[in-house]
């Protein structure tokens, strides 16, 4: 360590280390620690070139500025102060730790018992005091020049336009033929003109990726050979992934999300700020643990040793405190402003949300995204529970934020499996679940409706398999949710029966139907659209394989036909305000107008009744969606949204249905869209009267359109 650095004072903000053209000013929030040291390493990360105490203490916060350094430059820190586990301290300047605010990591973890702050094996565990050098073993932080040329960027699309797509930024090209070899699993694979123009064709508005978050692979899952594929395990909140970065170059992230701009696709991101991979008082020490414990992390009042666990990991962060609310909400600034995100969805956001130990609509976390002026313009997107008391917080968000809705999938799944007494539980959702959202000036696109999610079983398997097989997890089969509310169609897993596969794909152009023509905001599970399988893995979090890759390879005849009914679905409700209304339908009239925006009727064309609604042995349903906008649905420009009256038909049950078709519109005719059960889905032709009736055959969806007598083909719808 004989390299000498000049070291000046610096400056206590902004926090991390920042590049000026000049040098880097660092600086490490602290409220607790004694002393702290900078240490810098050559180019490969090997060696500690210098080790310099930051001489100067600000506000809790230590700092420096070091006119010698440039961009590239390597480095990490050891903070000194008390190690005192029962008092909820947890100090120890033998192990490297790593900046909150660092925007790149240089490698890995290479697990090793030196990364533990106390003696792994000591009969005093984590009470005991760990001298070994962790420094070999830690990724390194790494000075950038955030320098980027942007392209044209525009404001995140109105929500009840979205159409969400959820993918893995590794999973989605690594089988992916026209995607270059060294491009594929990176962000490098996902700009590829091939992966651009398939997203673009599919018609999809915006991509939600799975964490980019630079993650920990855990040791237990190392240790037997798998990995943390998903990604819900997280180190640094500013820096990417560097798995995915080809040869660390974090343009690469900023060129993704261009080109996804460049054809009118969002970029959100799946964000994991309610624990970190540190783990509980067994865990790690790689960053906060290290830095400040008693600040950063949520202990237990009576017995500061250990952690309160909402999440289930172990930890969870204390966004009580100012400096830690602080690092999240600069973290979040950071992707929008200089990344080019438009928006995210939080991981088990209840926790976030929580004060002293309660979910509450007025935490400061919540709160402070709400008068942010960056963070209160893009999309946030709850995920409404954790695994603490009283965790599930669905429709309990508040204003300007949208919701996972389980209830939209439980409800779907159960309806086209069969089950008694859901006809209005799905109406419900149909209807943007507004007995959930419909508050306090809240919107329909307040519900992210879906039926899959990287958490579960794929579309295909959710009609294939009616358990689980996640043996390839090596946990017996133990993890995962138990019950899928799935329906094997007759056989379990891979089967050569005809009529059970010709079931199993009907059953998913129903299930997409159902998807994109309900009111809220529909996201996709990647590979959905052509029928993809994890063999029945419901918790592939851990394969980092074939099991979770996209088969793109291997699509077959049926796998294309289903993605092209998915495109044209998506270009379908897209076209159609009335598959997105703004505002919720409640089977009012219209103001200004004679109808009603939406009708719910029997297959005798009358209207349900409440006793229809309570007859559990219906399996069956029609809606009529009224092109009507009266006063309740206007452009920007106040113009009245007039769209065509569409009638879905539903029967989820196994004897065919015949369904006499409304004379409510007058001088009008019911043109039939689609089919689930035709051999061609959407290659319906002709048209009937009011009045008269429609067969809809066993487990299947009828879409038909009203067009007035001198209205043209079909081509318009």
């Amino acid at each position: 360590m004989a390299t000498r650095f000049r070291v000046w004072p610096g400056s206590p903000t902004p926090l991390g280390a920042i590049w000026d053209g000049s040098g880097a000013n660092f600086s490490l929030f602290s409220a607790h620690a004694d002393k702290v040291d900078l240490c810098l390493f050559d180019d490969s990360g090997e060696r500690e070139i210098a080790r310099i105490e930051l001489p100067e203490y600000t506000n809790e916060i230590w700092h420096c500025y070091l006119p010698d350094v440039r961009p590239g430059q390597l480095y990490g820190y050891r903070v000194y102060g008390p190690y005192a586990p029962e008092s909820g301290h947890r100090f120890n300047h033998h192990k490297l730790l790593i900046d909150p605010y660092a925007r790149a990591l240089n490698g890995g973890i290479r697990w090793h018992d030196a990364v533990f702050g106390y003696r792994i094996g000591d009969p005093q565990q984590d009470l005991s005091f760990d001298t070994r050098d962790s420094a070999p073993y830690m990724p390194k932080c790494e000075l950038i020049d955030p320098a980027f040329s942007w392209g044209r960027r525009e404001r995140p699309r109105p929500w009840h336009e979205s159409i969400i797509y959820e993918l893995h930024v590794r999973g989605y090209t690594m089988r992916h033929p026209e995607v270059p070899e060294a491009e594929r699993g990176r962000f490098a694979g996902l700009s590829s003109a091939a992966v651009i123009d398939y997203l673009r064709r599919l018609g999809v508005t915006s991509v939600v990726l799975l964490p980019v978050h630079a993650f920990v692979h855990d040791r237990h899952l190392v240790e037997r050979g798998l990995r943390n594929y998903w990604g819900y395990n997280s180190l640094a909140f500013f820096a990417p992934q560097s798995e995915y970065l080809f040869d660390g170059r974090l343009s690469d992230f900023k060129t993704f999300v261009q080109h996804m701009h460049d054809v009118g696709i969002e970029v959100l991101l799946d964000v994991v700020y309610n624990h970190t991979a540190e783990g509980n008082h067994l865990g790690p020490t790689l960053s906060m643990r290290g830095i400040d414990n008693l600040t950063y992390y949520h202990l237990m009042h009576d017995a500061p040793r250990y952690y309160n666990d909402f999440t289930g990991t172990g930890n969870a962060l204390e966004l009580r405190h100012r400096d830690v609310l602080r690092l999240v909400l600069d973290s979040l600034r950071y992707w929008v402003q200089e990344m080019g995100v438009d928006g995210f969805r939080f991981d088990l956001a209840t926790t976030l949300a929580r004060v002293d130990g309660v979910f509450s609509e007025h935490s400061s976390f919540l709160d402070a995204l709400a008068q942010d002026p960056v963070l209160s313009a893009v999309k946030l997107i709850a995920e409404p529970w954790d695994t603490g008391p009283d965790g599930y917080r669905l429709g309990q968000f508040p204003p300007g934020w949208a919701e996972w809705n389980d209830q939209y999938r439980d409800s779907v799944r159960r309806f086209w499996k069969g089950e008694p007494g859901q006809v209005p539980e799905l109406a419900a959702r149909l209807a943007g679940s507004a007995e959930i959202f419909d508050r306090r000036g809240r919107h329909s696109w307040a519900s992210i409706n879906y039926i899959t999610a990287h958490d579960g079983f794929t579309l295909r398997d959710l009609v294939s398999y009616e358990h689980k097989r996640n043996d390839a997890n090596e946990e017996h089969n133990r993890d995962g949710q138990q019950d899928n509310h799935s329906f094997n169609c007759g056989a379990e897993g891979q089967t050569s029966d005809a009529g059970v596969l010709k079931l199993r794909w009907r059953q998913m152009h129903n299930m997409l139907a159902t998807l994109l023509f309900s009111q809220g905001v529909p996201m996709l599970l990647a590979g959905d659209e052509f029928g993809r399988t994890q063999q029945g893995n419901n918790n592939a979090y851990c394969q980092d394989n074939e099991i979770s890759w996209l088969a793109w390879e291997g699509i077959d005849k049926a796998g294309k036909d289903l993605l092209e009914f998915t495109s044209k679905l998506i270009a379908l409700r897209r076209r159609h305000i009335v598959f997105h209304r703004d505002r919720f339908f409640h089977g009012a009239t219209i103001p200004g107008t004679e109808v009603k925006d939406v009708l719910w009727l029997k297959p005798d064309g009358h209207e349900m009744s409440s006793e229809d609604w309570d007859n559990v042995s219906t399996h069956a349903l029609a809606v009529q969606l009224s092109g009507e906008a009266g006063q309740m649905h206007l452009t920007k420009a106040g113009e009245q949204e007039v769209d065509e009256t569409f009638l879905l038909l539903f029967n989820a049950g196994s004897p065919d249905i015949r369904f006499r078709l409304p004379d409510s519109i007058a001088e009008a005719a019911w043109a039939p869209v689609l089919n689930t059960a035709a051999r061609h889905p959407l290659a319906a032709r002709g048209e009937l009267k009011p009045g008269q009736s429609i067969m809809v055959k066993a487990q299947s969806f009828v879409l038909l359109v009203s067009r007035s007598p001198e209205a043209g083909e079909m081509g318009g719808v």
